[in-house]
């Protein structure tokens, strides 16, 4: 398939012009689509399929996903295709996403172009199940008009489960268009939500609102009242309690309460973060350094990890204790400043520039780096 590789920030991803009729045949349905006489039925999701999973559970748990909707939208889209002469009957593009790692072999002298390979199992539809199930039933009707449509389609390849669901999730996929971060707002109030997940919520909620929390108001929640500026997306911040959350679940289920059990991981979380604003002085919350970016903040919330499994007891002194040893970040002021900071911390992207911010500064703090569970 000739592509574009298109690159912003740490991401790639790829834009093809797909064929209608050989892009329908690349695609998974996970939803029950209906036209007038007939269905597309969903396609069944293989356990192993967390991606898919994920999706399919919100499907059938948002009200905004009855077949009553879904037949009204696919029905208004399929007389929009009708209808549109001089107007493109998809001008917007469809996403689609593969856990396959596509080769991609540039065109000579075309940097940016060239052959992407196919991907060994049909792609899952993070936007767009609606007008390609729209599309399919409009050429049943009419199959001569397959030759001249053409889908815009951005692919995005060999990514982790959690990236597919928080596109998915920001992207839309609902007409209320839930994000991640109001995903993980509502993991408390939906019965299939797994109770890890629940659990690490659950100190996201207790970072953005408790008095006494260093992130109190300085969380995105896409709808927090604070004039205060935001350091960290909620959903970005999620991802590494839930990362240490996994990694410790094995003991915390154990715990006859969860509820207490996620306050003492709260007060953990707490006492690091004041230890650490008390160490980094007048560089945390300032714009000319990079202590309070997202990037370093996620890389305290690892270090936070593996301090408190050598280190949470005794609570008594606790603060005062891990000031004393994180003290040896002082030395580490100048490298945290905005200019030259991507040049002090060269690396791939953010993933591996988290990963080295948090060995650096464990390092220094001489705390041994545990492996914690993929999320």
């Amino acid at each position: 398939m000739l592509a574009t590789r298109i690159r912003q920030k740490d991401g790639i991803f790829y834009f093809a012009s797909c064929p209608a009729k050989e892009i329908l045949g690349k695609v998974r349905f996970i939803s029950r689509f209906y036209g007038e006489d007939e269905q597309i039925a969903a396609q069944t999701v293989p356990q192993n399929d967390e991606i898919a999973q994920f999706i399919a559970r919100i499907e059938r748990n948002d009200a905004a996903f009855q077949r009553v909707v879904s037949r009204a939208k696919v029905r208004s889209l399929k007389n929009f295709y009708e209808m549109a002469v001089t107007q493109p009957p998809i001008p917007g593009t469809v996403l689609l996403f593969t856990s396959d790692k596509l080769n991609f072999r540039s065109l000579e002298g075309q940097d940016h172009v060239g052959h992407l390979q196919e991907p060994t199992s049909k792609y899952l539809i993070i936007d767009g199940q609606h007008r390609l199930a729209a599309l399919r039933f409009y050429l049943s009707e009419h199959p001569e008009e397959a030759k001249g449509i053409d889908v815009p389609c951005v692919i995005f390849d060999g990514r982790s489960e959690d990236f597919a669901a928080e596109m998915f999730v920001i992207i839309n996929s609902t007409p209320t268009r839930i994000n991640k971060s109001h995903l993980v707002d509502l993991y408390e109030r939906v019965s299939w939500a797994d109770p890890d997940r629940r659990f690490a919520a659950r100190l996201v909620d207790s970072l953005y609102t408790e008095s006494d929390s260093p992130l109190r108001y300085r969380i995105n929640r896409l709808g927090g009242r604070s004039l205060k500026d935001k350091w960290i997306l909620q959903a970005e911040l999620f991802n590494e309690l839930y990362r240490w959350v996994r990694a410790d679940w094995k003991k915390i289920k154990l715990a006859t309460n969860s509820y207490r059990e996620a306050e003492k991981y709260y007060e953990v979380v707490r006492d690091f973060l004041k230890a650490a604003q008390r160490v980094w002085g007048d560089t945390w919350a300032n714009e000319n350094y990079m202590v309070t970016r997202p990037v370093t903040l996620k890389a305290l919330i690892r270090v936070c990890a593996d301090l408190a499994r050598e280190d949470a007891s005794p609570v008594d002194g606790r603060l005062k204790r891990w000031e004393d040893r994180l003290s040896a970040w002082s030395s580490q002021h100048s490298a945290f400043k905005v200019e030259g900071f991507y040049e002090r911390f060269p690396a791939k992207g953010e993933v591996e520039r988290v990963a080295r911010i948090h060995r650096d500064l464990a390092k220094v703090a001489d705390i041994e780096v545990k492996t914690a569970a993929k999320s």
